[in-house]
């Protein structure tokens, strides 16, 4: 007599196609509907699952552990409101295009508007913040079924992995009894692999595109955020410092999450401190470009923004291989459907060499280049006069974050850094302040910097960094955050993983210190109750409750002793938390801010 179906088999062969596919990285929230899951991706020999019991933090860490990894995480949660925690996370992956699978487990739609216990309306939960959201089928017992369930599951996984890649959800039905009698059996599975190249252009379309481009003379090519790897693959003429730069004189710039950092040759680096400068400069014609090529995801820079936006080029190339085609410049006139380093390759391929560019044009390239460059230089060393006038610690002025952040910042190294090397270290980057400060202050040499631009919340920087340093336990990371983004995401130290490798640098200034320098609230009487929202928690008790070192500092003498112990080889991670007072920061900033305008009046 034939044993019946065991109907949560094709449950149990989620984990065996997932396996299968790549996808062993796991993060958990614990519960009960979710138990055929839960044991499914436990018991499979191959996959790697870490518990998070707050399933906001729980997105997020996987998140971060998809950043370094770069193959989706697949995220576990039971029914009701536990799914709609993992939306600002799943928001975040899909505008940074993040691969994430997310599963959640569903009662069965009988029971649905039922006033059944952990029972909300599941099905598409995510709106368009998920590439596709898919349901399982209730009963998979019968053969087609189960060939449509194995054929659904194959679909969400290629899909969140095709470009752009991204959050796919699935959404899983599940009857009691939810725990097996007798052991969980993976069966072999069918697995279907998908290929998507990214499109490529007709020779016809490249050579329009390269006598454009060679007849250009002021270029501009200017990077959102990537990951490191982009950088490498950038055209260079075999040796490391024969940059983009210097193969056609154009100029070259990026935030600092465009990780297109030059480490070796200061001449031909790329200018990451047009924020510092362009908001301060009050003619900026000399500075417009003809050809404005653009790649990547979001720019930090508000004045770069801008400034295109008030002297737009004549004309806006924006490449990517697929997806929808952002304009935050107002100024797209061509959208290139390519990889951009392979692009870049062709076009300067088939482009006039620039050494072969007729003098007139060699000279108005260069001037061009000149000019953004010189001013470049200027606002780099004014920063540096700025915040570091001395090696004596006396001669700094008034204690204050944005000066502690840069002498923290210069103790970040990586020794023998060079531009076509992994990266050693990761800088992330919370919200808010913090990765503003940071793009004016640079990253240092061998850095790969990641931020949470793709909705720029605060509200899961914390756990990302945590994910990643999770899924990297042989790099060193560092995270750089305020406050209140941290004491908001304090559940991505609750669970039971080690991360002696994650350090976090903590500015405490007591509240929400950007709405001082913003105008419109600062100017508000109610700025102190309704805007900065004063609190007076210190990182002590945080630290104590998750036994992570404390550094607390509100001195140069603290900070300076403070900081060889923190970033030494013997550390164990933990926060360094730099306390500052919010109106003293303030009005620090805007000294900077007036001294850069006064450098460029």
């Amino acid at each position: 007599m034939s044993q019946p179906a065991n109907p949560h088999q094709s449950i149990y062969n989620i984990a065996a196609l997932c396996a299968a596919h790549g996808l062993t990285e796991v993060v958990l929230s614990p519960g009960s509907r979710c138990a055929p899951l839960t044991l499914a991706f436990a018991r499979h020999p191959a996959t790697n699952v870490r518990v998070v019991p707050d399933e906001r933090a729980a997105a997020f860490i996987g998140l971060g552990i998809a950043q370094a990894r770069r193959v989706p995480t697949v995220l576990v949660c039971t029914s009701g409101t536990a799914g709609l925690n993992y939306a600002p996370a799943v928001a975040e992956a899909f505008y940074q295009q993040v691969p994430l699978l997310i599963l959640t487990a569903d009662r069965p739609p009988e029971w649905i508007d039922q006033l059944d216990g952990q029972t909300i309306r599941q099905d598409g939960m995510y709106g368009p913040h998920v590439k596709r959201s898919f349901t399982f089928p209730v009963d998979t017992t019968h053969p087609d079924a189960k060939w449509y369930a194995n054929r659904l599951m194959n679909e969400a996984i290629n899909l969140a992995k095709a470009y752009p890649p991204g959050p796919v959800h699935v959404n899983i039905p599940l009857r009691e009894p939810l725990y097996p009698t007798g052991e969980v059996v993976f069966e072999e599975v069918r697995v279907v692999h998908e290929t998507s190249p990214p499109p490529r252009l007709f020779p016809s379309d490249i050579q329009k595109l390269a006598e454009a481009f060679s007849d250009a003379d002021k270029i501009l090519f200017a990077f959102g955020q990537h990951d490191a790897l982009f950088r490498t693959r950038l055209p260079h003429g075999g040796v490391d410092d024969y940059t983009l730069h210097q193969l056609t004189g154009a100029v070259f710039l990026g935030d600092i999450i465009s990780n297109i950092a030059s480490y070796e040759n200061e001449y031909t680096a790329p200018i990451l401190n047009q924020d510092v400068f362009l908001s301060s400069i009050p003619e900026k014609e000399h500075l417009r470009p003809d050809l404005l090529i653009t790649c990547g995801k979001s720019f930090i820079s508000k004045a770069f923004k801008q400034f295109i936006r008030q002297y737009p080029p004549k004309q806006h190339w924006h490449i990517q291989p697929a997806g929808i085609v952002a304009d935050p410049f107002i100024s797209v006139t061509q959208t290139i459907q390519a990889d951009p380093a392979e692009f870049f390759t062709s076009l300067l391929e088939a482009a006039t060499p620039y050494s072969n560019l007729t003098i007139e044009r060699k000279k108005l390239r260069s001037s061009f280049s000149q000019v953004w460059n010189d001013i470049s230089k200027k606002a780099a060393i004014e920063l540096i006069k700025f915040l570091h006038p001395s090696t004596d610690l006396s001669h700094y002025q008034q204690w204050n974050e944005f000066n502690a952040l840069g002498l923290t910042v210069k103790n970040i190294q990586v020794k023998n850094s060079t531009v076509r090397v992994t990266p050693k270290i990761s800088l992330h980057l919370a919200n808010s302040m913090a990765v503003r400060y940071a793009n004016i202050l640079g990253a240092p040499p061998g850095v790969e910097v990641f931020a949470n631009r793709g909705t720029s919340g605060i509200d899961g920087c914390t756990s990302t960094a945590v994910g990643y340093a999770l899924a990297e336990p042989d790099k060193e990371v560092v995270l750089i955050t305020g406050d209140v983004a941290f004491f908001y995401d304090r559940n991505a130290f609750w669970h039971n993983y080690p991360t002696p490798n994650l350090r976090v640098v903590l500015l405490n200034n007591h509240g929400g210190g950007i709405f001082r320098l913003i105008d419109g609230p600062r100017q508000q009487p109610e700025l102190d109750e309704f805007f900065e929202t004063r609190q007076q928690l210190t990182a002590e008790n945080l630290c104590r409750d998750f036994r992570l070192p404390y550094f607390p500092v509100d001195s140069w003498e603290k900070l300076d002793a403070a900081l060889p112990v923190f970033f030494g080889p013997e550390g164990a991670g933990g926060v360094l938390e730099i306390q500052t007072d919010s109106a003293v920061n303030a009005a620090f900033f805007e000294e900077y801010r007036a001294a850069v305008k006064k450098a460029f009046s």
